[in-house]
């Protein structure tokens, strides 16, 4: 940090408004590190919101320093007035070193052109754009650039910005601006990463409407890119918009036909729309497509065993148990074997899944049950134990007073 601190400067970096204390402070670094963790950065980005986030929490620990010193614990917005402009006349006076500076350089390059016409010459103007958007939050829109500022001195110097949007002024990094010229459309890359990454951050904070609303800009851009056609999908069936989700999904499909991605999105969404027959043809799809995914064939199964195909659903069952079934799986074959009438593998399967996953409840009540059915009386009280053990429910404890009751008496030795 330079030898004079700008109070004031520090106050529009955390975004505070004077008075404020140690408190307000905490509060406000807390806020800003929530906006501009690398984490939320999108692509390329990281490096920028990692500096700016270094900014934030050095100006926040000279702020606290200064607010434990007040009196009062508060540092007063007159305080705050009269560093800021005692920072000022620094910055004048380091100016007009550095102008008087510039002016001898100046005046060698002029004798050095005069002198040497084949030297190098370097323009000296620059193009200041006013207008521009934030990149890490595209959603903010275009805003106008307030002023530009600088913390930090030698190597560590850090440049952000203060840019006016439509919801207020926002303190951003300045490698994070893209500035805005008005005369040339946008292409449509720029268009898609801009809405993608508002969408993402709509995603992360589980609003999937607005999310939506974002994607579908960003389909009307691209229509046919892959990535923006998924979220879409996901995004308006997380929202509760099924049509509008069943025909984003329908897009990806035509857009990646042979992936199985596509069709798996297909048959969850059909399935909560109550299309249980295109759920099962989307399935069906999915599982031709990656035939050794096992959780793809239970779920033609279990589709199929909604429509009473206990034939169809007990073959795609044996697949995914050969392929490495789970315990949902097995419990799944269980039943269509039990639906089928062959009780000797239901027990088989439900014993199995006791196997995968031995500290499941649910496949040892499973496993209970299908031995009631048996003879093995005793071997279903056993399995009426190990469930009970793993917090099964009442109707273990019924099935296990009526298995007692019917429970052959055997006299001690």
């Amino acid at each position: 940090m330079s030898a004079v601190v700008d109070i004031q400067q520090l106050v529009l970096l955390l975004e505070l408004e004077p008075p404020f204390d140690k408190k307000a402070v905490q509060t406000a670094r807390r806020t800003m590190a929530k906006r501009w963790h690398p984490d939320l950065a999108p692509a390329g980005q990281e490096l920028e919101h990692e500096r700016h986030l270094k900014a934030i929490n050095e100006g926040a620990d000279q702020l606290e320093q200064l607010a434990e010193g007040s009196r009062g614990g508060t540092v007063s917005a007159n305080a705050v007035r009269v560093a800021g402009q005692a920072a000022r006349r620094a910055r004048a006076e380091e100016g007009r070193r550095n102008y008087e500076a510039q002016q001898r350089a100046r005046a060698a390059a002029t004798d050095k052109a005069a002198n040497d016409p084949f030297g190098d010459r370097m323009p000296d103007h620059s193009v200041v754009h006013r207008y521009a958007r934030c990149l890490s939050y595209p959603e903010w829109g275009v805003g106008t650039v307030d002023g530009i500022y600088f913390t930090g001195d030698g190597d560590h110097v850090q440049q952000w910005a203060r840019v006016r949007f439509s919801d207020g002024v926002r303190t951003v990094p300045a490698g994070s601006l893209q500035f805005v010229d008005f005369s040339r459309p946008d292409d449509a890359a720029d268009r898609v990463e801009r809405f993608m990454t508002a969408a993402r951050h709509a995603l992360a904070e589980n609003d999937f409407k607005t999310a939506a609303q974002r994607l579908t800009y960003a389909r009307d851009a691209q229509p046919r890119n892959p990535v923006v056609l998924r979220l879409i999908s996901f995004a308006f069936w997380q929202s509760g918009q099924l049509e509008a989700a069943g025909r984003a999904v329908r897009d990806w499909i035509r857009a990646e036909p042979g992936r199985p991605a596509p069709q798996r999105y297909a048959s969850r969404i059909y399935e909560a729309m109550g299309a249980v027959d295109l759920a099962l043809g989307a399935a069906e799809l999915a599982a031709e497509a990656a035939p050794t995914d096992a959780s793809g064939w239970e779920r033609v199964g279990r589709l199929r065993l909604a429509r009473f195909d206990r034939a169809g659903a007990i073959d795609a069952l044996e697949r995914a148990r050969g392929l490495g079934a789970t315990v949902e799986g097995l419990l799944d074959l269980a039943l269509a074997f039990q639906l089928a009438g062959d009780v000797g593998a239901a027990v088989a399967a439900a014993e199995q899944a006791t196997v995968v996953d031995p500290d499941s409840g649910e496949a040892w009540s499973r496993l209970a049950h299908a031995l009631a059915r048996t003879d093995l009386v005793s071997e279903a009280l056993t399995a009426c134990a190990f469930a009970q053990a793993r917090g099964a429910g009442d109707e273990v404890a019924d099935l296990r007073d009526r298995l007692e009751a019917i429970a052959p008496r055997e006299l001690p030795a």
